[in-house]
């Protein structure tokens, strides 16, 4: 990917035969990427993926994020190495410990431990290593190999996380690094110092909701609402804030309550932007510059986009974009 990417990404809950065509629509602006997510009770990321995969020829496609409590490692591997195969070398896999794994019972005990063991087993099966693979959580016993012959090996591995421990954990094997649900430049700055360590960094991701519109203020309205939802866990794992707790107290409550007018007048726009793409093509195009000079590898809106899929991907296309490459040159 370009030094400085940009990328799309979709929410899972969509008919599947408009994935392939919303795909299609990004590669065709220039889009560098094309995500989908992967959330609990949402749409399973690999067939989505698989028509992105059937309907495109440029753009690099991937899951954020998979995770080994839901997914075993081998059936990861397996899915990642199909959706691979079709797309002729464009994959990469995103892996993230998971939200919302109580609803389904699930507790994981030493996560750090078992994210590193699913990332090894992948790399152990997509690379077809017959030897065993000691492990406490994802062993394999060897011998076997994928009995298919189009397997990358070299499959680009991202960690969704903000955990500095997890990140060092992990490091070994990602390629990049994505803080979801943020649109702060002083965090990526944050990350680029934690890693900077030697001269292999993993590249810096950042993505969020992203809503453009030309009606700044209904931008903005329609941004407050998608962002209550996540904001007050977000608040909690950036460390470059210093935000009112009281106020993330009030708003985690509002939203618990599911009163949405008290929940949105609590953001106001500054606060906003600290967690969302939102407003004007020209102010969200800021934005993302703004998240490039603090050293982010690759920048991705989230859904939804605009006040339709559709009408945000557009203006995203047709003028946020262009306004990004134009200061790049």
């Amino acid at each position: 990917m370009p030094t400085h990417a940009i990328s799309v990404a979709f929410q899972t809950d969509k008919p599947l035969n408009e994935y392939g065509r919303l795909a299609q629509i990004a590669e065709n602006y220039g889009f560098d990427g094309v995500t989908v997510y992967n959330d609990l009770l949402y749409q399973p990321a690999w067939l989505p993926l698989l028509e992105i995969a059937r309907a495109t020829n440029q753009v690099r496609i991937g899951p954020a994020a998979v995770n080994p409590f839901t997914c075993h490692p081998i059936n990861i591997a397996a899915h990642i190495a199909l959706i691979d195969e079709m797309s002729n070398g464009r994959t990469y896999l995103g892996f993230v410990r998971g939200a919302w794994l109580d609803f389904v019972g699930l507790q994981p005990q030493n996560t750090l431990q078992q994210l590193r063991e699913a990332m090894a087993c992948v790399r152990h099966l997509l690379q077809k290593r017959s030897e065993p693979l000691p492990g406490d959580y994802f062993p394999l016993a060897g011998g076997e190999v994928f009995r298919w012959t189009a397997v990358n090996p070299d499959i680009p591995f991202l960690l969704g996380s903000w955990g500095v421990k997890t990140i060092a954990n992990c490091r070994p094997f990602v390629a990049e690094i994505k803080l979801g649900g943020t649109a702060n430049p002083g965090v990526v700055r944050w990350l680029r110092q934690q890693l900077a360590t030697d001269g292999n960094a993993p590249g810096i991701v950042e993505g969020a909701v992203t809503m453009v519109a030309e009606d700044r203020a209904e931008a903005l309205a329609l941004a407050r609402r998608e962002v209550a939802l996540y904001l007050p866990i977000v608040a909690t794992l950036d460390p470059t804030l210093d935000l009112d707790l009281e106020l993330v107290a009030r708003l985690e409550t509002a939203v618990t309550e599911h009163n949405w007018r008290t929940a949105v007048s609590l953001i106001s726009d500054d606060l906003l932007k600290t967690f969302a793409f939102a407003g004007t093509p020209a102010e969200v195009a800021q934005q993302t510059l703004a998240l490039f000079a603090a050293g982010a590898s690759r920048v991705e809106f989230g859904t939804p986009h605009g006040i339709t899929n559709h009408e945000g991907l557009h203006l995203l296309g047709e003028k946020v974009l262009p306004a990004i490459q134009e200061e790049l040159k």
